[in-house]
């Protein structure tokens, strides 16, 4: 199989630990993996059929399978190759439109509120905000997140309507026209949250994330640490809900601990896994592969297929 991996040219000289493994693990799976920039890509709207796509402007034989790592950074262009990809009969792995809606923070949590599964109160404020209204609806200490972002950041705590209002006022003389959610802080376990990867309507396993430098942020990409987490019924049934609410098939699923339950933090399209692959011995690499062979071959379930067997399974 040839496979495509979508993703923004890395900024130093090393490539993604992401990407070496799955090169890694695709040398024993016959997958010839080649990552693509979009920058490289060229695409030619017309009734060409497969050979509308050009790459470092030559026309190229289009893979079997294409997965994107872009993530939180996937602008326009990077959706339109997808948009392309798909048409052309490419099997793109997530889906573009799931891409798109996770990619807003938003419209992600609002999917997921109307699938009824569990997230923090949240509201979207403008300029100027009404500090008395988020006092009312949501209380402090409040988190403050931008609609896009990733790694953790762009998210701040909030402690304090004094504090709040000063931060408001930064973010309105930066930006008026920025985009700002807010949501509730689920304090249960400060500092400590749960990432559960979810490949194919399986879940691979959960890992406890923890914060080492006193903050509410657990990010291992923050330096936090990480250490398997037990599966539950519970935990298995929420993360494999919140994928296919968006129908993603591949996803890592960030949940907060909220008393004795769980609340959904964010579900990311293009989770890294160093930290996770370290924690709990899990090769996600070969798994997401192997689920991209699956879909590839046609053998594998489709996030949508999957949403509808849970809905039946709630039900009945």
């Amino acid at each position: 199989m040839d496979l495509w991996i979508l993703q923004k040219r890395p900024s130093g000289l090393l490539e993604p630990y992401e990407l070496t493994r799955l090169r890694e693990e695709a040398r024993g799976l016959g997958i010839r993996v080649d990552a693509v920039a979009p920058e490289e890509i060229d695409l030619i709207v017309s009734r060409g059929g497969r050979r509308s796509i050009r790459r470092c402007g030559i026309e190229v034989d289009l893979p079997d399978a294409l997965l994107p790592r872009t993530g939180s950074a996937t602008d326009y262009f990077s959706l339109a190759i997808l948009r392309q990809m798909e048409h052309l009969g490419v099997e793109v792995i997530n889906s573009s439109q799931s891409i798109e809606a996770v990619k807003d923070k938003l419209y992600s949590l609002q999917i997921l509120a109307q699938n009824n599964l569990p997230i923090p109160r949240t509201m979207l404020v403008r300029f100027p905000v009404d500090v008395d209204l988020v006092a009312q609806q949501i209380g402090f200490p409040c988190v403050v997140k931008l609609l896009v972002g990733s790694y953790g950041e762009g998210v701040v705590l909030s402690r304090d309507p004094g504090g709040f209002r000063d931060l408001m006022e930064l973010i309105a003389s930066l930006d008026r026209s920025q985009a700002v959610i807010l949501q509730q802080y689920i304090g249960s376990r400060v500092g400590q949250d749960l990432r559960v990867w979810v490949i194919g309507g399986r879940v691979l396993g959960a890992m406890l994330r923890s914060s080492t430098d006193g903050s509410f942020k657990a990010n291992i990409s923050r330096g936090g640490d990480g250490h398997p987490y037990p599966l539950s019924p519970e935990l298995e049934q929420l993360a494999l809900s919140c994928a296919a609410a968006l129908n993603l098939d591949i996803a890592g699923v960030d949940l907060l601990f909220d008393d004795d339950q769980y609340s959904v933090c964010e579900v990311n399209s293009a989770a890294g896994f160093a930290g996770f692959e370290a924690a709990t011995g899990v090769n996600v690499a070969r798994a997401v592969l192997e689920h991209c062979l699956e879909r590839a071959s046609g053998d594998g379930p489709i996030p949508s297929v999957l949403k509808a067997f849970l809905e039946a399974s709630t039900t009945t």
